[in-house]
Parts: structure tokens; sequence; C-alpha cells
């Protein structure tokens, strides 16, 4: 039988042959999948975006894609509360030709934020999931209008229906609702399935 883990290696060999080299030394296997990497880069390129913020740099492979779609004077900032992880990015995003244009910054995402300075085009929101309300209203007041907002996990094998026993489904849910409710944001979520099981995105656009 298929499983979405083969249908993602196809769909990874044919369509994303340029994956970076990646050193991911002990760090857990929990970045996007290659084929949603893709789908990042090509959607900041579609927007033109010349200042991307991520928040979540894990072994900066997220942070390699959108950076490959930024013009030469492009930008971006990734926040990464590990030291550790910060510094396997470092070298993961030097190998790759791109620190003239990636700044990590390192530390709680909530103490970063405040001493960022914006607009920013693009905002790739894949942290702790218990802060994604909180980091969901630094996008929006580091953006401009026009401003993509992507929020990453936002199904968790289907918990947010049911999330009173896991804080991050419960948390995860909470940021949805606040996306509905936001006037400042028109907001929707695609649900996803491939090797990393089923989860799924949430889009916003700042109005």
């Amino acid at each position: 039988m298929t499983e979405p883990a083969d249908v993602d290696a196809f769909l990874t060999a044919a369509l994303v042959p340029d994956e970076p080299e990646m050193d991911t030394a002990d760090l857990p296997p929990i970045s996007v999948t290659p084929p949603q990497a893709k789908f990042l880069s090509l959607l900041a390129r579609a927007l033109g975006a010349r200042r991307i913020l991520e928040v979540g740099t894990l072994a900066g492979y997220s942070a390699i894609w959108l950076a490959r779609a930024l013009p030469p004077d492009g930008s971006l900032v990734t926040l990464e509360f590990d030291p550790h992880h910060a510094e396997v990015a470092r070298a993961n995003i030097e190998r790759a030709g791109l620190s003239p244009v990636v700044t990590v910054l390192v530390g709680p995402a909530l103490e970063s934020l405040p001493g960022v300075t914006g607009p920013f085009d693009l905002v790739f929101i894949d942290a702790d999931k218990t802060n994604n309300v909180a980091y969901l209203d630094w996008a929006v007041r580091l953006a401009r209008p026009g401003t993509v907002i992507v929020l990453d996990n936002v199904v968790r094998q289907g918990a947010i229906l049911d999330p009173s026993p896991d804080a991050n489904a419960a948390a995860t849910r909470a940021a949805l609702e606040w996306l509905g409710a936001d006037p400042r944001v028109d907001a929707t979520a695609l649900q996803l399935v491939g090797g990393k099981g089923w989860d799924g995105m949430a889009f916003a656009l700042v109005r």
C-alpha cells in the first residue's frame, strides 16, 4: 500500500532536485518537508518578497528555502530560542551561501520581536505552539497591508477538534480562532498530508 511518505519521496525527486546540503546534528526531525519548503520559496517569489521574518529556525532548512527566493538586496530575519540550534542553522546557512542576507537572532522570540524592525512582506511561524497567538499578533504589527503570514502545524493529526489533553493542540486551536476573529487579517487554513503525517498550514493576508 502506498503511504504518504512514499508520495512525498516521489514529489521531492520530481520537483525539488535542488535540496540544500543540511547538517541536522542531533536536532529533532520537525522541519517542513521538501515539497512544503519549495512551496514557501515559490510563495515568497510570487509575492516579490524583499523582507521575510521567520519565527523558529531549527537547523535553518526553511530559512534557506525562503532566503533563496529573495532578490540580491533582500533580507531574512529568523528567530531561534535554542543557542545550539542557532549554531547549526548558521553553519547550514553559510554553507548555502546565504549568510549575507540572513540574520539569526537567538533567544525567546517574544523578547527578540520588540527589537525587530518591520515591515515584512512574508512571515513564517513554526515555533513553540503555546505562544502562537502572541507570534501572530507581532506578525501583524510588523506587517504592511498585503503581507502574508503562514502558520505551520495547525491540524496536528486532528487534535484541534479535541484539544483538552494537548496544550499544543489547544494553543493551535486558539490561534486559528484568533485568525478568524481579528479584523486586521483575512485567513484560511489547508489540511496537508505527507511524510510527517496529517497536519496543515494557515494563511493570513494582512488588510
